[in-house]
């Protein structure tokens, strides 16, 4: 077991299956979670990309409008190869919102044009739709099925997904040359993403340890609750005492780290079990501590909503779910089957 690899909730996958075999097996569309107000300051874009990644869309936005790339936001990253559905916003004071025309380009289509006083930040929206095409499953149909409803029913491990690691958890291995100095990193963006994959990389360690000791969804002694959305915690001394039967119905979560300078938020018998799981890759974590990253918690169980699986045919598989923001898809699948990226 590694982090980059962790252990599955329900043990070995039903079947293997071909994911992502074209962009139009893998859809996602952002649950933005309100509607723009239809005037104001940021043109809001809806747009449909194939192919494409989000910042290299801002930057064609930016060089189509002849504006800074910073006057554009969105609320997160989307995959490449997909069809993905997102919204972007552009500060236009005093000026017309672009046209359509203005702006697509092949693999990019622009589905609607508003206007709000906000411009959009990151994590803003509530979550993400998924559309999931899985072609030449081999397995027992009624094993996956049933693997299905117990996903739905009980939650899978929360895990950062291997795409937050790299290919062969590079890196993982880039950031703990970054936080040693035996890397320089000029690039503000790639150092972030090295930094985040090595919090996250402790995150899952800590994950995979509560998959396998059984505690995934049991509440020990100096838990820190968190809601399904991910958007606030509920600390030892704020407890009402029925946060076991609110974890068990899916109410509130578990969390583990995600590592920072700092007392850990746990207590108790949580607190020795997060640092004694922390102290395997002590070197990491002290280097994280240094960056003066703040310690913040993250739930460690996820559960699908909105919830659907078609068999198109013998070999081909149809699922549909929603999933909370800062969450993986791949993470959801990986319990259902072997498959390639």
């Amino acid at each position: 077991m590694t982090p980059v690899n962790p252990p599955r909730l329900f043990g070995d996958s039903p079947g293997r299956a071909v994911f992502k075999s074209c962009p139009e097996d893998f859809q996602v569309e952002e649950i933005l979670g309100f509607e723009p107000s239809g005037e104001g300051e940021h043109c809001f874009l809806w747009v449909e990309k194939t192919g494409r990644n989000t910042n290299d869309v801002a930057r064609h936005f930016a060089d189509q409008l002849g504006i800074r790339k910073r006057l554009i936001s969105h609320c997160g990253l989307k995959d490449k190869e997909a069809v993905t559905r997102q919204c972007f916003s552009i500060h236009l004071p005093g000026q017309e919102s672009p046209t359509a025309d203005e702006l697509e380009a092949e693999g990019l289509r622009i589905l609607k044009i508003s206007r709000n006083r906000r411009k959009l930040h990151r994590g803003s929206h509530d979550g993400n739709r998924f559309a999931i095409r899985l072609r030449d499953c081999q397995c027992d149909r009624g094993a996956v099925e049933s693997r299905w409803e117990k996903m739905i029913s009980q939650g899978v491990p929360n895990y950062f997904g291997p795409q937050r690691f790299g290919r062969g958890g590079n890196n993982v291995r880039q950031a703990r040359e970054l936080l040693s100095g035996q890397l320089e990193v000029r690039d503000r963006l790639v150092r972030g993403l090295l930094i985040s994959a090595a919090r996250s990389y402790l995150f899952n360690l800590v994950v995979a340890t509560r998959v396998e000791d059984g505690t995934l969804s049991t509440p020990l002694e100096g838990e820190v609750f968190g809601f399904p959305n991910n958007r606030s915690l509920v600390l030892p001394d704020n407890l009402h005492g029925d946060e076991v039967e609110r974890v068990a119905s899916g109410a509130l979560e578990l969390t583990a780290p995600l590592w920072g300078e700092g007392e850990v938020l746990s207590i108790s018998e949580v607190r020795r079990l997060e640092l004694e799981i922390v102290s395997q890759e002590s070197e990491l974590a002290s280097d994280l501590e240094k960056l003066s990253l703040r310690q913040e918690r993250r739930v460690i169980r996820l559960t699908p909503q909105e919830t659907s699986l078609a068999w198109e045919n013998e070999k081909e598989l149809v699922l549909n779910f929603d999933l909370p923001k800062g969450t993986y898809a791949t993470t959801v699948l990986r319990e259902l089957f072997e498959f390639e990226a």
